[in-house]
């Protein structure tokens, strides 16, 4: 056995294991050759650097030379404005894109538990847009990913601090399609997944450990050598799995690292409580697995375009440097340097005796092109990022408007990546608890086990959640005030209830908990702010009040009789009942 007598012991069924997974990966790398010429299309004309990577075992030279087939490059700029859309759409750098709330709307209502999911939600960006974490440019790479491939897989694992002063985190890699296959359960969820990846004996070392290195690969370890080789990481459903186990038997997927060179298992089975990989996919045809791309959608326009553009390039050529025909004995040896004389290129009547062969024209491959190019724009979104970035057209607000009334192009991208970026945040929540990150968890959630789901804030989630609704809202309080305005009766406005509509517009927004006040917090702004009104009202009246007081003492002086405060001749006469008659 490759591992020695040491492996045999600690894998005692070693053999059989690695032969049912490569067995396995076998029959994945098979059904998925089909995808992969299509894939091979596309990268040659939109992403060249991915050539010769959808096979398993194809190898290219690092360096080699991959734009050979590539004419025109509209559909490479577009992919590239595709990413950016979906990256603005669906997670913006400049925001919060996502939130956390409780299953239960009970729980939700205890603000200790509100303050927690914010807390938890900022503690996330945090560690995800740390340096370490390589989020944004992993994240870009998913998104173009998504549009040249229509499949994307990103892994999220704890980061490996041993030299980086043991910083913990979150670490993020979009895998490439070419090195994923992988399958669903009966209910159409990914949920095994066979990566093969290349590493050279140092990086095997350096991951696994010494002790685990193939009998095959330690004369490359010893000399350093760099030649890449061959590894397989399987993680799966677990057909054993017992959730009162602390080993690895304990987690619901199970995990192998396999070597192709000696046939043997890298470490020990190990295993994963979440799904590590976050597989995206753009848009799944029936009975299939994987999914296509807009790349694949709009491939034959590419393909057109490019013979196109090869077509144009070859009669701009010649009408900028023409093809002379000439008579049998005409001009031989013609100098066509600027300033040259040619003698015999007229006749005595002064006729021109070479002609120019007619290069076609121009203008109609132009317009050719430029209809091929709309299409691949429109399939690509990039009207939407031209509207976007141009503010002479549109404000934001009337751009994610315009979004939102073309949903049947963003639909797909939106409806397909949410669930994607759940179980990516569910793997980061379970990374972060296993290094003892997370905040404490409040008694009042803690009763309800914790459960909890993903709000997405991104503009387009917000557009579809809550923004029209809010905006509805806001527009009949504006033709509430209007109508109070002009008939001076405020009780138009008492059918909006502010004290609700506010708060949860403020949550539609993506507004954090700790920026508003708590229910006891606002009574008690509002009992200081009344007591406030009736000390105004108070100061105001102790002006008429000294003026009354100044009255009844300058009567009294006139009147000595009366007893202070008691009302003289020209003031209120108080009724009183008769005095009793004598007898």
């Amino acid at each position: 056995m490759a591992g020695g007598d040491k492996r045999r012991s600690v894998i005692p069924d070693e053999q059989n294991v690695v032969s049912g997974l490569m067995r396995e990966f076998s029959e994945m790398t098979t059904w998925r050759n089909t995808y992969a010429g299509q894939l091979e299309e596309a990268a040659q004309l939109i992403w060249p650097e991915y050539r010769n990577t959808f096979f398993y075992g194809s190898y290219t030279w690092p360096g080699a030379k991959k734009t050979q087939q590539q004419v025109d490059a509209t559909g490479m700029l577009g992919l590239q404005r595709f990413a950016a859309i979906l990256d603005s759409l669906l997670t913006p750098a400049n925001l919060q894109w996502h939130a956390l709330e409780a299953d239960d709307e009970y729980v939700m209502k205890d603000r200790d538990t509100r303050l927690y999911f914010d807390t938890l939600t900022r503690l996330l960006f945090r560690y995800r847009n740390n340096p370490h974490s390589n989020f944004r440019g992993q994240n870009n790479a998913r998104w173009r990913m998504i549009g040249a491939f229509g499949n994307c897989a990103m892994f999220t694992d704890a980061f490996d601090g041993r030299q980086h002063h043991n910083a913990r985190g979150v670490r993020y890699r979009s895998v490439p399609f070419g090195e994923t296959f992988f399958g669903e359960n009966h209910q159409g969820l990914v949920d095994r997944i066979y990566r093969w990846f290349r590493l050279t004996a140092y990086q095997a070392v350096q991951k696994f450990g010494e002790q685990w290195l193939p009998t095959q690969l330690k004369p490359a370890y010893e000399r350093g050598d760099q030649w890449p080789y061959d590894f397989i990481h399987v993680v799966k459903p677990r057909d054993d799995y017992d959730r009162n186990r602390i080993d690895a038997k304990g987690m619901p997927w199970s995990s192998h690292y396999v070597s192709i060179e000696g046939q043997c298992l890298m470490k020990e089975e190990g295993g994963y409580r979440t799904f590590p990989y976050a597989v995206s996919r753009y848009d799944v045809a029936p009975r299939e697995v994987y999914g296509r791309g807009p790349a694949q959608m709009i491939l034959p326009a590419l393909k057109t375009l490019n013979a196109q553009k090869s077509t144009f390039l070859k009669q701009g050529h010649r009408a900028a440097d023409p093809v002379l025909l000439t008579a049998d004995d005409g001009v031989i040896g013609m100098d066509l340097r600027p300033g040259a004389i040619n003698k015999g290129g007229v006749s005595q009547q002064g006729q021109e005796l070479v002609k120019i062969l007619p290069s076609g024209n121009i203008q109609i491959a132009k317009e050719m092109m430029a209809e091929e190019r709309a299409l691949i724009d429109d399939m690509f979104l990039v009207q939407l990022f031209r509207l976007a970035s141009d503010q002479r057209v549109m404000t934001a607000t009337q751009v994610i408007e315009m979004i939102n009334e073309k949903g049947i192009l963003v639909g797909p991208s939106l409806g397909q990546q949410e669930p994607t970026l759940s179980a990516q945040i569910e793997r980061e929540i379970d990374v972060l608890s296993y290094q003892g990150l997370m905040p404490p968890m409040p008694p009042r959630l803690r009763e309800a086990r914790g459960q909890y789901h993903v709000v997405y804030t991104s503009p387009l989630a917000l557009q579809q959640r809550g923004s029209g609704a809010a905006a509805g809202f806001m527009r009949t309080v504006e033709t509430a005030k209007e109508v109070v305005n002009i008939t001076q009766d405020p009780s138009f406005l008492d059918w909006a209830n502010f004290d609700v509509a506010l708060p949860e517009i403020a949550r539609f927004q993506g507004t954090y908990e700790r920026w508003m006040n708590d229910d006891r917090a606002i009574a008690k702004k509002r009992q200081s702010r009344a007591q406030q009104e009736q000390q105004k009202m108070q100061i105001q009246a102790l002006p008429n009040q000294a003026a009354m007081i100044s009255a009844q003492a300058k009567m009294a002086k006139a009147q000595p009789g009366l007893a202070p405060g008691q009302q003289g001749m020209g003031g209120p006469q108080q009724q009183a009942l008769p005095e009793p008659q004598a007898a």
